[in-house]
């Protein structure tokens, strides 16, 4: 056996290795966002199940958590839990409610202590129950983001990452820089699984 054909071996046995762009990209899982247009950047046309994504923001609340309502409402309709792990305010059912999210699939989880959020996660992910998480950690360690990340593909769920500090894990499946904009919101895509290109465009949210 060839050098080409013992490493094309490898490659297939081995589902955790990155291999940039490549064609298997599109056999992985994903949920719609909800935006065609976002869609259209997105390896395999939407956020991915199995995956971290990291969301970083200049501050809270320039809209987000907005990117993420359409898909909380399928995974909801799909009668999988979205749990809320240390949020910085008040989740506000109302609005949830308004967007399409099923109440009733709506956990939050109060974590006393900063260790308690990835240990939250990741039993949470493994449960196979939650569809997506939450979490609002200051920083995770790119030991904590590797169990992540193996956590979200064991319960084939998305976890949603608003760190205070940029980590920089090469870890993540999806990373994502938003600011504000006159019409919207800007997004910027700075890394995706199966892609080595960046992509901006601004949503009007």
């Amino acid at each position: 056996m060839n050098n080409v054909s013992s490493l094309n071996q490898l490659l297939r046995s081995q589902t955790g290795i990155w291999r940039g762009l490549h064609s298997e990209q599109q056999n992985w899982r994903t949920i719609a966002s909800g935006f065609t247009e976002l869609d259209a950047l997105l390896p395999g046309g939407g956020w991915p199940l199995g995956g971290v994504l990291e969301v970083l923001s200049p501050c809270l609340g320039i809209g987000e958590l907005s990117l993420l309502l359409p898909a909380m409402a399928g995974m909801t309709q799909a009668k999988r839990w979205i749990a809320w792990i240390a949020p910085p305010q008040q989740v506000y059912a109302p609005a949830l409610a308004q967007a399409g999210i099923d109440l009733a699939y709506v956990l939050v989880v109060d974590c006393r202590q900063a260790e308690d959020i990835p240990w939250s996660l990741e039993k949470l992910l493994r449960s196979g129950r939650c569809g997506m998480t939450l979490a609002w950690p200051r920083r995770l360690s790119d030991h904590q983001i590797r169990r992540l990340q193996l956590a979200a593909e064991a319960g084939s769920a998305l976890t949603v990452l608003f760190p205070k500090q940029r980590s920089g894990s090469g870890y993540t499946a999806l990373r994502l820089e938003v600011r504000p904009a006159e019409t919207g919101l800007a997004l910027h895509i700075l890394k995706a699984r199966g892609s080595l290109q960046r992509a901006s465009l601004t949503l009007p949210l």
